[in-house]
C-alpha cells in the first residue's frame, strides 16, 4: 500500500480527489439502485473511473478486492452447480411435502424449514435457485397460489442465511475483513435464528396459513410422486455428499488447520470437479467443466470485483474515516449506543439498496472506529450487529438481497408477477420485527 500522499498528486487536473471519489461512489450506488444497467457493468465502469482518474492506482484497487470473498462464493457456485444436476435438492423438497401429507399449510412450513437449513449450508442465493422451482411446481400440482411460499422461503433464506460464514455474502465479506471462522458465526448468530424464524412462521401463519386450503385429488397428486425418482445419478449423489461433507468439516476446522474459507471451497470444488469426471474421455471432461462453470453466477462475482475497488477508493480518499468519526461523535463513543444504531441503519439501509454494497462501505468504516473503543478486538459486537442488521435486513424488499429477486424472477416466468410495493408492505413490518429481537440478543450478549 502506497501513502495517501501518493495518491492525491496523481488525481487528473490536481482535482481534490475526495470529492472526484465520493461524486464517482454515489452515481455507481445511484444507478444500481435504478437496476437500468447491469449491476456488474455499472460496477465495472466506476471501479475503472476510479482508477483511471486517479484516485487510487492499479496496485491498490487490487489490494482493495477481498479474494477471499470470492473465491469462497466461486468454490460453493462449483459446487452446488454439480450438486444440483443429481436431484437431491428437488427429492428433499418433495419428499417433505409428502411427510405433512401435503398439508397446505405444512408444506409451506417444511419447505421454509428446508429453505432455512440449506441456506445455512449452502448459501441463500443458491438455496433459492433449487428450492423455487420445486415451490413452484407444487403449488401447481395443489392448485394454492404460490404467493406465500415464495414470501415464506424469502424470509427463510435470510434468516437462515444469517446463521453461518457462507449463508450469507454481507457474512462472507465481514468474516474475511476480520478473519473470523465458521465456528465464530455458529456460536454468535446461530443461536437467535431459530427464534426469528418461530416468530415470523407464526405471524406468516396469522396472515395466510389457516387460509391455505386444496383438495383431497390435489393432496394425493403431490403424495404419488415419487421423491426417489427425482434422484437422477446416485453415483454423483454419493460423491457430491462426500465433497460436500468433507467442505463443511473444513470450515469447522479452518482455524487449527491456518485454513481460510476460499482455500476449502476452492480445493473442495476442484475435488468435485476431478471425480465427477473421472472416466470420462477429454471431450466429455471439457464439456461438463465448461456447462458447470457457466452455472456460476459470474455476473456477481465482478459485480464484487468492481464494488470492492469502488469502496477502497472512498477508503483512500478518507470519506469512511470521516463517517466513522460523524458516527462516533453522533453515538458519543458510547459502545452501546454505537452497537444499536449500526443494527438499525444497516437494516433500514439493506431494504432500500442491497446489502452488498452497503457491507462492503461499512465494513472499513468500522474499522477506523477501533482507536476509539480501545483496539479491534474491542469491535466485536459492531461486527455482530453489522451482520444481523445487513442480513435480516435484507428481507425489507424485494431489492435488499440478491435471494430475493432469484426468487422474484422464477414467479414472474411462471406468471405469478411479485409486485414491489406488495411485497415491502409485509416484509418491512415483518423484518422490523426481527430486527427487534436481534437488537435485544445483542443487547444481553454483548453489551
Amino acid at each position: 500500500m502506497h501513502g495517501e500522499s501518493d495518491v492525491v498528486s496523481h488525481v487528473i487536473f490536481g482535482m481534490d480527489p475526495f470529492w472526484v471519489s465520493c461524486v464517482l461512489f454515489i452515481v455507481t450506488y445511484a444507478v444500481i439502485v435504478t437496476e437500468k444497467i447491469n449491476r456488474a457493468i455499472v460496477a465495472g465502469i466506476g471501479a475503472g473511473l476510479m482508477i483511471t482518474l486517479g484516485v487510487v492506482n492499479q496496485q491498490q484497487a487490487i489490494a482493495g478486492v477481498d479474494f477471499n470473498t470470492l473465491g469462497l462464493l466461486t468454490g460453493m457456485m462449483v459446487i452446488v452447480a454439480i450438486t444440483r444436476r443429481c436431484g437431491v435438492f428437488q427429492f428433499v423438497a418433495i419428499w417433505s411435502a409428502k411427510k405433512v401429507d401435503a398439508r397446505p399449510w405444512g408444506i409451506l412450513l417444511m419447505l421454509s424449514v428446508v429453505t432455512a437449513v440449506f441456506s445455512a449450508i449452502l448459501d441463500n442465493v443458491t438455496t433459492v435457485l433449487l428450492i423455487a422451482p420445486v415451490t413452484l411446481l407444487i403449488t401447481d400440482e395443489l392448485k394454492v397460489n404460490p404467493y406465500p411460499y415464495l414470501f415464506a422461503e424469502i424470509f427463510a433464506s435470510n434468516i437462515g442465511g444469517t446463521a453461518t460464514l457462507i449463508g450469507d455474502p454481507p457474512n462472507i465479506m465481514i468474516g474475511s475483513a476480520v478473519g473470523l471462522s465458521f465456528n465464530d458465526f455458529l456460536l454468535n448468530l446461530a443461536p437467535i435464528t431459530p427464534v426469528i424464524m418461530l416468530v415470523t412462521m407464526i405471524i406468516i401463519y396469522f396472515i395466510w396459513g389457516r387460509g391455505l386450503e386444496a383438495t383431497d385429488e390435489a393432496r394425493q397428486r403431490i403424495m404419488n410422486f415419487r421423491e426417489l425418482e427425482a434422484i437422477t445419478d446416485v453415483r454423483l449423489l454419493k460423491q457430491s455428499m462426500a465433497v460436500l461433507s468433507l467442505v463443511v468439516t473444513g470450515f469447522v476446522f479452518a482455524h487449527p488447520l491456518h485454513l481460510e474459507p476460499a482455500t476449502i471451497a476452492m480445493f473442495g470444488a476442484g475435488l468435485l470437479l476431478l471425480v465427477s469426471n473421472l472416466g470420462r474421455d477429454a471431450e466429455q471432461q471439457t464439456d461438463d467443466v465448461h456447462h458447470t462453470f457457466g452455472e456460476v453466477e459470474w455476473v456477481t462475482i465482478f459485480f464484487f470485483v468492481g464494488l470492492f475497488i469502488v469502496v477502497s477508493g472512498i477508503e483512500h480518499a478518507g470519506l469512511l474515516n470521516l463517517l466513522a468519526n460523524w458516527v462516533i461523535g453522533m453515538t458519543g463513543g458510547d459502545m452501546t449506543v454505537t452497537a444499536i444504531s449500526i443494527i438499525w441503519v444497516s437494516a433500514i439501509a439493506s431494504a432500500l439498496v442491497d446489502n452488498i454494497p452497503f457491507v462492503a462501505t461499512m465494513i472499513p468504516m468500522i474499522e477506523s472506529m477501533a482507536p476509539t473503543f480501545g483496539g479491534a478486538e474491542n469491535l466485536m459486537p459492531l461486527w455482530w450487529s453489522l451482520a444481523l442488521g445487513a442480513c435480516l435486513g435484507g428481507n425489507g424488499s424485494l431489492i435488499g438481497a440478491s435471494a430475493n429477486l432469484i426468487v422474484a424472477g422464477f414467479s414472474e416466468r411462471a406468471g405469478h408477477r411479485i409486485r414491489f410495493l406488495r411485497f415491502m408492505a409485509m416484509a418491512f413490518p415483518l423484518m422490523l420485527i426481527s430486527i427487534c429481537i436481534a437488537t435485544l440478543y445483542v443487547y444481553l450478549r454483548y453489551l
